[in-house]
């Protein structure tokens, strides 16, 4: 029987059968921005995401691959579907919520270890210091234990970690969010963001 969260979960992760080759496939979806891709995640997963952003598919949580996709659904999804408005971020305190209680229960560990990429993710996501360090230590480790073939993939995702850590180390928030979120930007943020690669 198909889950409810099966097709979101073919549609973000594909048919490779490695990390490299999901990765491969799908790295444009998950780090690029195109229109066509925001409009194919309104289109066919907008409702799913206004529910689990209005606390709701809670039942998702007892499987860990609903679990992942409920994660998805608001963490990744809301950057898509509201991309440049304040609901993009809207999701993420329940998200960093489930993250926290799945970790504590070892719920990543059933999972592949390209998948548990988008539940440290939500870590990486966050503007908490504590949250960021812990991403670092989680991402480290996925780069440890994976196969030779994937190891600069996940050496790639561990050096974002650290990049996302060494921001939140610096100014305690992403300012490429303050004009989203309508918070003014210091003098030091606007110096940082006038140079390349400063947004995520």
């Amino acid at each position: 029987m198909l889950t409810p969260w099966q097709p979101l979960l073919d549609w973000w992760f594909g048919e490779g059968a490695t990390a490299v080759e999901i990765a491969a496939e799908k790295q444009r979806l998950w780090f690029g921005y195109r229109p066509e891709q925001d409009a194919e995640a309104r289109e066919h997963f907008a409702a799913l995401t206004d529910q689990a952003l209005a606390g709701g598919l809670d039942d998702w949580t007892m499987a860990p691959q609903g679990w992942l996709a409920l994660i998805l659904l608001l963490d990744q999804l809301p950057r898509m579907i509201y991309r440049g408005t304040p609901a993009a971020f809207a999701g993420d305190e329940r998200a960093q919520q489930l993250v926290r209680d799945g970790l504590v229960q070892g719920g990543d560990m059933l999972l592949p270890p390209i998948q548990r990429v988008f539940v440290y993710l939500v870590l990486e996501h966050s503007e908490n210091l504590a949250a960021q360090e812990q991403a670092l230590a989680y991402f480290a480790m996925l780069r440890d234990i994976a196969e030779p073939a994937e190891q600069p993939l996940f050496d790639d995702f561990a050096d974002f970690a650290l990049r996302h850590r060494d921001v939140i180390a610096r100014f305690g928030r992403f300012p490429h969010r303050n004009k989203i979120l309508d918070r003014p930007s210091t003098d030091a943020e606007q110096a940082f963001l006038a140079q390349p690669g400063s947004r995520f």
